[in-house]
């Protein structure tokens, strides 16, 4: 009796630990892929701020010999220093041509705006044209080839001369140099369209309103963004060297007031704002080019 009532017990208490063993197993081994999977994310995130550290830290050094070695040329030090006096008010007004360096950036933006503005609109309907009519593109691809290797500053006289302003100058100059990508991206998109695409909207008798609405311009979008971001590039480089040349408030005119008063680490702070504010820009119009991709749709 004693040897039959303890199989069932010892039966049991080894299927229990079987179950346990495998349990304790299946845990180690669903843990194995997380934490692998959490390091291999940790070893890509310091593969690219490492080196991004490294970079950060060869320039400083160059820059530190740099101004060892040249006169009235600062050091990485001074120019923070300065950076923290300019940053501690950076909206400040004291006169119309004396404003904090937040105002300047603000009024350089809204001229890139305004220009840049202006180039979308006129600029991505007329690549659409182009890449859709071939008599459009053979009588505006002369012109296009023209005027589009000429200097952006060659067009603020040209513009000085029609607006008589500084103000919708610079806008003019952004506009004309920046419409240029837009066209071009816009047109080659088009023409990259599958025949088959036309040949059905041709077949279902589609309106050209239709066909621009509803298979050309999905398709293209990806071609327009990289225009568009190509673009905001040259316009925030352009508004920099136009501002110099036409005075007011702007961070062009803002450094060129800073060179005659000889403040050259102020002038290195801009300098380094301008491509934060570019860098900016372009994350800005890559992060929207992601979100309308074939691949994220």
């Amino acid at each position: 009796m004693s040897t039959h009532s303890k199989t069932p017990v010892t039966l049991a208490e080894s299927v229990s630990t079987e179950v346990v063993g495998r349990t304790t197993a299946k845990t180690k081994v669903d843990k194995s892929p997380a934490s692998e999977g959490k390091s291999a994310v940790l070893r890509r995130v310091m593969q690219k701020i490492i080196p991004g550290l490294l970079g950060v830290v060869v320039l400083l050094v160059i820059w530190q010999i740099a101004a060892l070695n040249s006169k009235g040329f600062p050091t990485p030090f001074k120019t923070w220093e300065a950076a923290k006096v300019i940053f501690s008010d950076p909206f400040y007004i004291a006169g119309p041509n004396d404003m904090g360096i937040g105002w300047n950036v603000l009024a350089s933006l809204k001229r890139v705006a305004i220009g840049f503005g202006l180039a979308v609109i006129v600029g991505i309907p007329a690549g659409f044209l182009i890449g859709r009519f071939q008599f459009v593109a053979n009588m505006f691809n002369p012109i296009i080839s023209l005027l589009r290797p000429v200097s952006p500053l060659a067009w603020l006289p040209i513009g000085l001369l029609l607006f008589q302003r500084a103000e919708p100058a610079s806008a003019w100059t952004i506009f004309i140099c920046s419409i240029w990508p837009m066209i071009l991206n816009t047109a080659e998109g088009v023409k990259r369209i599958p025949q088959d695409y036309l040949n059905v909207a041709r077949v279902l008798k589609l309106s050209e309103f239709t066909v621009m609405r509803k298979i050309l311009f999905p398709a293209v979008l990806p071609y327009i963004l990289t225009g568009v971001r190509l673009s905001i590039g040259i316009a925030w480089l352009v508004i920099v060297a136009a501002e110099m040349l036409t005075g007011g408030v702007g961070i062009g005119f803002w450094i060129w007031n800073e060179w005659n008063n000889l403040n050259v680490e102020n002038i290195i702070v801009a300098i380094l704002l301008i491509g934060v504010v570019g860098m900016l820009l372009e994350l800005g119009l890559m992060a929207i080019a992601r979100r309308f991709s074939y691949e994220n749709r």
